[in-house]
């Protein structure tokens, strides 16, 4: 009910600002657009043609808005930045990660390409935890600090609630698409970069998805494009290759009541402590026996 009143609230609200302002196109920040529900309903149903979310739209945000304002106020420069990805966190080089590994007790491999070797494993059904490049900003998991899995599998999204995140079985997972082919399995998806809308999932693609889509019929969308994502880009090409759909499966790479890994060693023992079965870890591959 309390959702039903704010998706109400807000939708008055953006009706309003249209007819006041005339603009066609809407940006929202704070908490309040993290709801990726109301976001959806505010895309179909509002006035605006284009909406955009500011990917760390609670408080973290605004770090982003005093740095613009302190720049704009010193240099006197116009607008030029576009936030078109969300990849500003830290990032550790490929020797702290080989460092890590050979303190640890798992045996890893080094293949030609992390995205090929990766793309094997999850068409064999494992469950993958993806650590590559800069951290994520924000509170979605964008495919640098993600668990992976195939998501056509219909018992993937309980195995991963119960053997990996520890949480509620009925809790969903998100989908991550190439751009451009978004459309194929969400109802209006073009872009969706920052994994804040929710979108209808086709219905003749619900079974052919099914550990990504919800009870109700609906996902929450991140795609991906070659531009801001060409690593995270290239496993989804390969994993079509193998099971003939765009789509993983994408969660954040921690367990319930954790805080997402940060460093190589917070991802291996993550791995170490759950029922992920491959860990790609910048260029290197450790595979549980």
């Amino acid at each position: 009910s309390a959702q039903a009143v704010l998706e109400e609230a807000v939708l008055g609200m953006a009706e309003r600002l249209h007819k006041d302002t005339g603009e066609t196109h809407l940006c929202l920040a704070g908490g309040v657009a993290l709801n990726c529900s109301m976001n959806g309903r505010l895309l179909r149903e509002s006035p605006f043609d284009e909406i955009w979310v500011q990917p760390a739209a609670g408080d973290d945000g605004i770090a982003i808005g005093g740095a613009v304002q302190h720049y704009h106020a010193v240099t006197n420069a116009g607008r030029g930045f576009i936030m078109d990805h969300a990849h500003w966190g830290p990032e550790f080089s490929d020797a702290s990660i080989k460092q890590a590994l050979d303190a640890s007790p798992f045996e890893y491999t080094e293949p030609d390409d992390i995205a090929e070797a990766t793309a094997d494993r999850l068409a064999a059904g494992d469950i993958v935890g993806w650590y590559q490049a800069r951290m994520e900003f924000g509170p979605r998991a964008l495919g640098a600090r993600s668990i992976l899995a195939d998501p056509t599998l219909p018992d993937m999204q309980d195995k991963i609630n119960a053997r990996v995140k520890f949480r509620e079985e009925f809790r969903p997972f998100a989908p991550s698409v190439i751009e451009g082919r978004a459309h194929e399995f969400f109802e209006g998806c073009a872009s969706s970069p920052f994994m804040l809308f929710v979108y209808n999932v086709r219905p003749e693609m619900r079974e052919r998805i099914p550990a990504v889509t919800h009870i109700d019929g609906t996902a929450r969308v991140q795609t991906v494009s070659p531009e801001t994502h060409p690593l995270y880009h290239s496993l989804l090409q390969k994993f079509e290759e193998r099971r003939g759909i765009p789509v993983l499966l994408n969660t954040s790479f921690n367990v319930m009541g954790e805080s997402i890994v940060h460093t190589p060693q917070d991802a291996l023992n993550c791995f170490q402590n759950t029922g992920i079965n491959t860990l790609a870890i910048g260029r290197y591959l450790v595979t549980k026996a």
